[in-house]
């Protein structure tokens, strides 16, 4: 696992990390207006995070590794990664709910809907309507 670097995405690497989407998770489609960090391997790119900014917080949304990587560390390395990043600003996630153990060893706790921002509340009311099984969580610094 040492082969791994994880690092903020260069722009113009850009459409790499939009094809890498479409392949394994063709609804998370990243924009160039997003912060994005990626983990680069032996095989190139392999896996990715993004950061959705808005006025008074951001998103952590779309975290994604290669299936064939899955369960290796990787994500608990990509999420040590962004601590920094997180830190910035009120930091959001909606985390399906088998990854919420994850996301919760990494500083994220699970909040009621009624303590988001408004537009987020909307959104995730929205994809809880459309069958989507999310917790939403919220990034609390390590003391």
């Amino acid at each position: 696992m040492d082969n791994y670097h994880i690092h903020p995405l260069e722009p113009l690497r850009f459409p790499l990390v939009a094809r890498f989407y479409k392949t394994h998770y063709p609804p998370g489609k990243p924009k160039k207006d997003e912060r994005i960090w990626v983990i680069d391997g032996p095989s190139g790119l392999c896996g990715a995070v993004r950061f959705q900014q808005r006025l008074e917080y951001q998103l952590l949304t779309g975290m994604l590794l290669h299936p064939d990587l899955r369960g290796t560390g990787l994500s608990h390395r990509l999420l040590d990664a962004v601590q920094e990043t997180l830190c910035q600003r009120p930091s959001f996630c909606l985390a399906f709910r088998p990854l919420t153990t994850l996301y919760a060893q990494h500083g994220f706790t699970p909040v009621d809907h009624h303590v988001l921002p408004d537009d987020l509340a909307a959104r995730l009311h929205r994809y809880c309507q459309s069958g989507k099984d999310l917790v939403a969580m919220e990034y609390s610094p390590k003391a």
